[in-house]
C-alpha cells in the first residue's frame, strides 16, 4: 500500500484557510491544522465582551473550523516570540502597522518546523494571488516559500495551479489538476467552492483577522510605543489596546475609559496593576491610568471620569481615586461636559 501523507494547514478561522484544508483532504491527504496565537487577533476576546457583538456566535474560528473538517488543531502561543515580527519588520508595514508580509514568512517557518517535528510532509496554507496587497502578490509568493525554509513543501491549493508544480504535486502526492486557480480578491470562487464542498456556514469572507491592520488600534499602538522608553510590550498590553476608549491629556499617563458593562467587567481584573478611579456618586465607568498620574493632576483625572458617567450633569460629583497599595481616596471635583473635554485627547 503507498503510503498516506501527511500536511498541516495553517489555520486561520476563515473561509480560504479551511477551503485549502478541504481541498488537500479530498484527496486523501492527513491534513492536521496549527494556529498561531500572536495576542493581535480579532477573533479573540472582544467579541465576548461588548454588547454590540451579542448577535455574534461567540467562538474560536479556528477552533470552529478545525471541527467542521473533522481535524485535530495545534494552537501555538507565539506571543513573545512573534514581537521581532511586529518591531522590526525586514519587509516594512502595510497601511498600518501590519507587517503582513514578515508575518507570513514567520508563520510559514513554524509550520515547517512543526511539519519536520512531527513527521509530516508538507503545508498548506489558504493564499491566493492578488489577494492581498502585501503578502499575496504573484511576485511575493516565492519569497514567502524560500525565506520561510519552505521552499516547494508548501501547497497553496486554492491557486496552485497559477504557480509552479510544488513537491506534493510532483509527487502525485495531489493531482494538481483538482487543485484552483483562483485569483484577485473576488471571493465568489471561494463561496462557490464552500456551497460544493457543503460549507454554508463560515466566517466573513473579507473580514481581516489581525488588529494590526486596523486604522484605531494602530494609533494607540503607536501612541504607546511613543510615550514609553522602549517599544516592547507585553501582552496586558496589546490586550487593553482593544478595550474601552482611550484619551491622553498629558504626555505621563493616559485614561482607559470602559464603555459599557462588558467592558468594566474586563478591566476590573486590571485593577489591582493600574491606578483606577470611578464614581461614587452617579453610575459611570471604570477608569485605568496607564502610566504614571501625578498629584497635582488627579482632579483632571477625575473630572475627566464624570464625562463618562450620569455625573455629567450634576455640577459636582464624588470620584475614588485608588493607587495599588494605598488607601482610596475620594475627590470632590466639578463635573466635565463633552464641550470640555479637548477632541485632541481622544486616540
Amino acid at each position: 500500500m503507498a503510503k498516506q501523507r501527511k500536511a498541516v494547514a495553517l489555520i486561520s478561522g476563515g473561509l480560504d484557510s479551511m477551503l485549502a484544508a478541504r481541498a488537500v483532504m479530498e484527496q486523501g491527504i492527513h491534513v492536521e491544522g496549527i494556529n498561531f496565537f500572536t495576542g493581535f487577533c480579532v477573533e479573540g476576546h472582544t467579541h465576548a465582551i461588548r454588547r454590540q457583538d451579542q448577535h455574534k456566535q461567540k467562538r474560536n474560528s479556528a477552533l470552529w473550523v478545525a471541527e467542521q473538517l473533522d481535524i485535530p488543531l495545534h494552537i501555538v502561543d507565539i506571543v513573545e516570540d512573534y514581537k521581532d515580527v511586529v518591531l522590526n519588520p525586514r519587509h516594512g508595514y502595510g497601511a498600518n502597522l501590519n507587517p503582513c508580509l514578515d508575518c507570513k514568512v514567520f508563520m510559514v517557518d513554524r509550520a515547517r518546523q512543526w511539519a519536520d517535528e512531527h513527521g509530516f510532509d508538507f503545508i498548506v496554507t489558504g493564499e491566493v494571488v492578488g489577494q492581498r496587497p502585501k503578502s499575496q502578490r504573484r511576485e511575493t509568493m516565492p519569497l514567502i516559500a524560500a525565506e520561510s525554509g519552505a521552499d516547494d513543501r508548501l501547497l497553496r491549493p486554492l491557486c496552485a495551479r497559477l504557480l509552479p508544480p510544488t513537491l506534493a504535486e510532483r509527487e502525485g502526492w495531489v493531482d494538481r489538476q483538482r487543485l484552483y486557480d483562483f485569483s484577485g480578491r473576488s471571493r465568489k470562487p471561494q463561496m462557490a467552492l464552500a456551497a460544493e464542498f457543503g460549507f454554508d456556514e463560515y466566517s466573513q469572507p473579507a473580514g481581516g483577522c489581525c488588529f494590526l491592520t486596523d486604522p484605531n488600534y494602530s494609533l494607540k499602538l503607536r501612541d504607546l510605543w511613543d510615550h514609553r522608553p522602549s517599544r516592547d510590550y507585553q501582552l496586558d498590553d496589546i490586550m487593553l489596546l482593544k478595550i474601552g476608549r482611550h484619551l491622553r491629556p498629558k504626555p505621563g499617563f493616559k485614561l482607559i475609559v470602559s464603555r459599557e458593562e462588558g467592558e468594566n467587567n474586563f478591566l476590573m481584573g486590571y485593577r489591582k496593576q493600574f491606578v483606577h478611579l470611578y464614581c461614587t456618586s452617579h453610575p459611570g465607568p471604570l477608569v485605568l491610568v496607564d502610566g504614571e498620574l501625578p498629584a497635582e493632576d488627579e482632579q483632571l483625572a477625575a473630572r475627566i471620569v464624570t464625562r463618562f458617567g450620569k455625573s455629567r450633569d450634576a455640577g459636582r460629583a464624588d470620584v475614588e481615586l485608588v493607587r495599588p497599595g494605598q488607601p482610596p481616596r475620594v475627590l470632590r471635583v466639578d463635573t466635565m461636559s463633552a464641550a470640555d473635554l479637548p477632541q485632541s485627547w481622544y486616540l
